[in-house]
């Protein structure tokens, strides 16, 4: 049976392994940049979440999903939702504290001259964290395949 004929056989290609290697640092800079002008231009923690989460695909595709499975620790992907959500909730939860809502960011004016600036783009990298994070699981849960929920026997 040759590799054609093998479902889910994963083949080497010097040109995209190379490819890969030499654009995914610039993929991955690119997506802390969008993260970071949320505040400022176009862009923000969603959509340089899932750019940063398609450098881990990129990896996954060029050298394979088990190869990219054992790079990527989960507990880093689990650190980078709860992180997210941390960063999220602390600076949220800091503007109620010193007695404004939740995320309003003048609050902290009185204490750092750019606090509202540097507040949305704290929160702007905690989505990207929890969004790149979820691309990421996503995609190893969708590529491990829904074998075992069809091989029961009779079972739905």
């Amino acid at each position: 049976m040759s590799a054609d004929e093998q479902p889910g056989l994963y083949v080497e290609s010097t040109i995209i392994m190379t490819t890969v290697r030499a654009v995914a640092p610039f993929v991955l800079t690119f997506a802390l940049f969008i993260m970071f002008h949320g505040a400022d231009t176009p862009g923000g923690g969603f959509q340089g979440g899932v750019i940063a989460g398609s450098v881990v695909m990129m990896l996954a595709f060029a050298f394979g999903i088990e190869a990219a499975r054992q790079w990527v620790d989960v507990r880093v992907v689990s650190a980078l939702a709860s992180g997210g959500v941390l960063v999220f909730a602390g600076v949220g939860l800091g503007a109620m504290a010193l007695g404004g809502q939740f995320l309003q960011y003048n609050v902290y004016e009185p204490y750092y001259y750019e606090a509202s600036k540097y507040g949305i783009e704290l929160v702007e990298l905690g989505i990207g964290g929890i969004v790149a994070s979820v691309a990421i699981g996503l995609f190893f849960l969708l590529a491990a395949g829904f074998g075992h929920v069809t091989d029961g026997e009779g079972e739905p």
